[in-house]
């Protein structure tokens, strides 16, 4: 073995906790590397495998009644492979055992083949067969909440007829991946499930022989998607087409998608962190250990070793410890990545999960530690090679302090000697002092930067649930009915309040940008659901203006006196101007605007907050004369008596004019479990890493500058001070550094959270930044601890140094 070979053994051996230190928080950015990225291309490989197995659609559409004559039409559609009629109707279901009904949706499937779109995945039992009305097959999700098997039954209100319906086989769809019942915001396998049964069923229990109100479209390679649709669209409009759509704005597939976005945001932002800290680390011990080491260069140099062989020999150390990093950082990657797959498989409905070992991710993963390593040490490593023997063989000049503001304060005696020592310590070094509250402040930002989820979750749901949408129940009805239905509403057992609302599709233009979305029309005096301007305020519905979502207007670049085309989906495709004004008591077709009358132009009013979904409201009055077809509701928010909640729940499954039923308690339960659950999680993992940071900062640095000052320290010793007043010459200079830290960590903590929350922004969730007080004090508090317990283990060096070792003069 190489002279320099066994130097590096030694080396390591000398400083194994130290190298263990960087090795990890270099570890810590491997793991999250390969967490993040690993779970992303998982989730990504298992939902093409499965959409491309199981021919989930790229155009979708529906209709009131269509004939199915049409299908030839539509199949022949330049650029489509493949298309499936099918019958889609809400049902509300019945489970014994259960007090509030649940909802679903029922869809039909070929009685003597398999879909030619959205194949279904078969877990257990079959399909249903041809001639069997009350059999189904039920998404797997809903039948494990339920525990049900093949042969259990449910019933379920179709078309305001109760059927008992027997459960043949439980089934996966690509089309359901994330099923999410109305007025819910994540899933609820238990209160919502998808069903299938044979297409003469349902033909004859919705009355729809010879027709369908579905279709779902598989296309070639290199289609035009928007001339499909356009196409499509003509097809259906005599029919009661409601716009077709392409894969992005189907809601299974698009909340899918923005869990991948997350994810990618995630291994963008949190693992850089991880390296430039670990950089940081190596320059800092490599750089004081090559001071500590200058008679060992200067001795090398003269005995013949080059720049080369010693550059290399420090390198070489450097890249030993990225290894170490590599190595733990790989498994522990591995396994969170595994298990972090799992809890998305289990969260969207996949069949089977595929989780792969990309080598490339592993060679990304140690190029780009090793790199970040090399990149601290290039500093330290080319003092080596430049510096001439004779000047490393020479003792290093004493340090020259100055004694300037702390003089002062020495003669004051505001402080005593050994804190002045430390301050003057602190200030003659600047950027070392400041790196290592750099590093120590890195820590507090990542704790603040996975925590502030709390604070914002909290926010968000006390903004949906308390300040927007009041009501204890939202009832969703079969069809739109007359206003007289309210009173109907209002009648039913334990119904304290109740207040309409009427929901249209429709597509919002702004020259190229259009969005597909709906528009709710509330009442004026409405209390139960609130629309909240950008400050959270209520605001009352303008009463013939347009508020949108703050979304809406940033995706469509709408701002006040700018007009908007509004497509009408529901109403024949209909196409009004719509202008963005600020007069909400315009009348319908003569804003007052200063600007050109629109014919049927509408001023909109403003814009609100939202943090779930695109939305715009309207007046009911006003969207009810949109619509040109009289005074007609969707359904009624309702807040009701607790007591008679058993009550209510039976006369609604005895109602067949209530397609669905969400419940705000419910839902606001489901979700912050939900919610919690995933940032409990992530929590964990980043509280340990955010130790491991700590701990690998101020570890290294103090145990560097006792091995700089130990002689120093020993001399103090031996002039009669104690133990405790020598190592508080460390821990002073330590509390410094990390109390300095922790306003800057708050900052950084700040924008990172900030970063964060715009890579996570999406359209179906928007996650608003709050940062609370608490939040910056528990990110501080840990921090402190971990640096008392790393304080601890170097004071405990400071006790045991050997006085008469460390004061032997160099030779």
């Amino acid at each position: 073995m190489a002279v320099l070979d066994r130097k590096l053994y030694r080396d390591l051996g000398r400083l194994w906790a130290q190298a263990l230190a960087i090795a990890l928080v270099m570890a810590c950015g491997v793991a999250t590397l390969i967490l993040s990225v690993g779970a992303y291309r998982s989730l990504e490989e298992t939902r093409a495998a499965f959409y491309d197995r199981y021919r989930f659609g790229t155009v979708f559409a529906s209709a009131v009644r269509a004939p199915r004559h049409l299908q030839s039409r539509i199949e022949n559609i330049s650029g489509v492979a493949s298309a499936e009629l099918r019958i889609v109707r809400p049902v509300l279901i019945d489970v014994v055992g259960m007090a509030e009904p649940a909802s679903g949706k029922v869809v039909s499937i070929p009685e003597f083949r398999e879909p030619s779109v959205n194949r279904l995945y078969l877990r257990h039992g079959r399909l249903p067969e041809s001639g069997r009305e009350n059999e189904v097959a039920v998404s797997e999700t809903f039948a494990e909440a339920h525990g049900f098997r093949p042969g259990d039954t449910f019933e379920a209100i179709m078309n305001g007829r109760k059927r008992a319906l027997k459960i043949v086989g439980t089934v996966l769809s690509p089309e359901y991946v994330y099923a999410i019942g109305p007025g819910d915001m994540v899933p609820d396998p238990r209160r919502y499930g998808v069903f299938f049964m044979a297409q003469k069923a349902l033909e004859g229990l919705f009355d729809m022989e010879g027709a369908f109100n579905d279709v779902s479209l598989s296309t070639v390679r290199n289609a035009e998607i928007p001339a499909i649709i356009e196409t499509l669209d003509e097809l259906l409009d005599a029919h009661g087409g409601t716009g077709a759509y392409d894969r992005d704005d189907q809601f299974s597939h698009a909340f899918l998608d923005s869990e991948l976005q997350q994810l990618e945001a995630m291994s963008s932002i949190i693992p850089p962190i991880f390296l430039v800290v670990a950089a940081f680390l190596v320059n800092m011990i490599l750089s004081r250990l090559i001071a500590l080491e200058r008679e060992q260069i200067g001795l090398l140099k003269a005995l013949g070793y080059g720049n080369f062989a010693i550059g290399g020999h420090y390198a070489k150390l450097v890249i030993a410890i990225a290894l170490v990093g590599l190595v733990i950082g790989s498994v522990a990657g591995l396994w969170l990545g595994r298990g972090m797959t799992r809890l998305y498989a289990d969260f969207f409905s996949f069949p089977f999960l595929i989780f792969r070992q990309s080598i490339d991710l592993y060679v990304l993963a140690g190029t780009v530690t090793v790199a970040a390593a090399l990149a601290g040490a290039a500093k330290a490593i080319w003092s080596t090679v430049s510096l001439p023997p004779a000047v490393a063989m020479s003792p290093p000049a004493p340090t020259t302090y100055h004694s300037l503001f702390l003089g002062r304060l020495e003669r004051l005696g505001i402080f005593s000697q050994l804190t002045v020592m430390a301050f003057r310590h602190l200030i003659r070094w600047p950027v070392r002092s400041l790196l290592t509250t750099l590093g120590t402040a890195m820590s507090v930002a990542l704790l603040v930067t996975s925590m502030f989820a709390y604070d914002s979750i909290d926010f968000m749901i006390d903004a949906i649930f308390f300040q927007a949408d009041r009501q204890d129940a939202t009832l969703t009805f079969s069809d739109e009915l007359g206003p007289e239905a309210i009173f109907a509403v209002s009648s039913l057992p334990g119904v304290l309040k109740a207040e309409p609302f009427r929901q249209t599709a429709v597509k919002l233009r702004n020259g190229h940008r259009e969005l597909r979305m709906s528009i709710v029309g509330v009442p004026e005096d409405a209390d139960l659901s609130r629309i909240l301007d950008l400050d959270l305020s209520p605001m009352p519905p303008p009463a013939a203006g347009l508020v949108l979502s703050e979304r809406v207007a940033d995706k469509l670049h709408l701002k006040p006196g700018d007009f908007v085309e509004v497509e009408l989906l529901e109403r024949d495709n209909r196409t009004i101007e719509v202008e963005v004004g600020a007069l909400a008591q315009s009348p319908v077709g003569s804003p007052d605007t200063g600007g050109p009358a629109v014919p049927g132009a509408i001023a909109v009013s403003g814009l609100a907050q939202s943090y779930v979904g695109l939305t715009a409201y309207m007046r009911a009055e006003a969207l009810d004369r949109l619509l040109r077809d009289g005074r007609r509701i969707s359904g009624a928010r309702v807040q009701v008596d607790e007591a008679e909640l058993a009550a209510l729940y039976g006369e609604i499954k005895r109602t067949p004019a209530i397609a669905s039923i969400a419940l705000q308690g419910v839902s606001r339960q489901r979700f912050r479990e939900t919610i919690e659950q995933n940032i409990t999680t992530s929590t964990t993992i980043y509280i340990t890493l955010a130790v491991i940071i700590t701990f690998g900062v101020i570890y290294n640095s103090t145990r560097i500058q006792l091995s700089e000052r130990a002689r120093e320290l020993a001399s103090l010793r031996v002039f009669g001070f104690t133990k405790a007043e020598v190592s508080s010459v460390l821990m002073i200079e330590l509390s410094v550094i990390v109390f300095l830290a922790q306003p800057l960590g708050w900052a950084l903590g700040y924008g990172l959270s900030w970063s964060v929350v715009r890579g996570f922004e999406n359209d179906l969730f928007r996650i608003p930044l709050i940062v609370s007080p608490q939040t910056m004090a528990i990110s501080s508090l840990v921090v402190l601890g971990a640096a008392i317990v790393s304080a601890l283990i170097v004071r405990r060096r400071v006790d045991r140094l050997d006085l008469i070792r460390v004061l032997k003069t160099r030779e």
